[in-house]
């Protein structure tokens, strides 16, 4: 489902299943199962990777109608969850920096 330009939404509700989905509602009654599998295996950014722990993945909590985890370690726009996760946009926006984790030990 496309969300219309200029409409604010907020995620009133998050229900974890199994594996790395959530089952969120949004404030227009919207509900949408999400997968997060694919960004989490796909991230190269260690803050993101640490939630493939399946129990700190569930520790997530809505704040101000965000879905976070951590201390924003890892959150999305909500628009993106709204309109459906797609892995390949999501992993820049969850870690745009991903690219210096190949250099890490790297002397420049």
């Amino acid at each position: 489902m496309n969300l219309k330009p200029g409409v604010e939404i907020n995620i009133v509700k998050a229900e974890p299943v199994e594996g790395y989905r959530i089952w969120l509602t949004f404030s227009d009654q919207y509900k949408t199962l999400v997968d997060f599998a694919p960004v989490l295996e796909r991230s190269m950014n260690p803050q993101t990777r640490q939630f493939l722990d399946e129990q700190l993945f569930r520790s997530f909590r809505l704040e101000w109608g965000n879905l976070v985890w951590g201390d924003y370690e890892m959150c999305f726009p909500i628009a993106d969850l709204y309109e459906g996760l797609e892995a390949e946009r999501c992993i820049s926006a969850v870690a745009e920096e991903s690219v210096h984790y190949g250099e890490v030990g790297k002397e420049f």
